[in-house]
């Protein structure tokens, strides 16, 4: 895979499985840096689910991304790859006959790294989702070098995706430097969300790096406020290596 290892520290957010939040921890993640005045580039680097605007192609995922960084960066360079279809990037290319153009991807990584201190880069789905018939996601995380996070849903199931999910990243060497438990209910959890973070330190042996509670996202893409709070809790600039 012609990607190159990331040039700046960075982080690598990866979940269990689609649909588990891990753009918005991608973004409060981001937030958190863009709020202690770190100049925070973020990548999306294959984007499927895209909707056509009068400027093209557009990731709202990537659009997130860029107000929660206050990322000055172009979308073009942010989502350098985007499809229509809500598939995986590989089945969403081929049905598009538009294949991954992957120096594409490595130049927009590189040129966001030259005016950036660090930078958050969002996988798609989870760690083994096919990008194209010979790389998934896991091989992206493995060509950049640098920790991944892994974001999980709360409830039940979550014990068995977040294992397995640590179980590939350990056995490609892979650094995991910690989960999210995303959407958690924290005013009325069941004996599954109480019970799923101490189970996946035990066995997954990883540390639990935050419990984030199910709080809508508003219009403008403001991080909420209990999310923020949730994030605010970890030392992300250490995990990233910027300090």
């Amino acid at each position: 895979m012609p990607i190159h290892p990331l040039s700046i520290p960075g982080l690598f957010v990866t979940g269990t499985d689609t649909d588990v939040g891990k753009t918005v921890i991608a973004g409060a993640i981001a937030n958190w840096f863009s709020r202690r005045n770190v100049r925070t580039a973020v990548c999306k680097f294959a984007a499927t689910g895209c909707v056509h605007r009068r400027e093209g192609l557009v990731s709202e995922d990537a659009e997130f991304l860029a107000v929660s960084a206050n990322s000055k960066h172009p979308l073009d360079l942010i989502a350098p790859q985007r499809w229509v279809e809500p598939l995986a990037p590989a089945i969403a290319a081929q049905r598009a006959n538009q294949p991954i153009d992957w120096f594409v991807i490595d130049n927009s990584i590189r040129l966001m790294s030259q005016d950036s201190d660090v930078m958050i880069v969002e996988g798609v789905g989870g760690i083994m989702v096919p990008l194209d018939e010979k790389n998934t996601v896991l091989d992206v995380a493995i060509a950049l070098k640098i920790p991944t996070i892994i974001v999980a849903r709360a409830g039940l199931g979550t014990i068995n995706h977040t294992l397995l999910t640590i179980s590939a990243l350990r056995a490609a060497n892979v650094e995991v430097a910690g989960v999210v438990m995303n959407r958690y209910h924290a005013e009325s959890p069941d004996a599954a969300e109480e019970t799923n973070p101490r189970a996946i330190q035990h066995w997954g042996k990883t540390p639990l790096l935050c419990i984030v509670p199910d709080e809508p996202l508003i219009k403008n893409g403001k991080i909420p406020a209990g999310i923020a709070a949730a994030i605010d809790t970890v030392d992300w600039a250490q995990l990233a290596r910027l300090r």
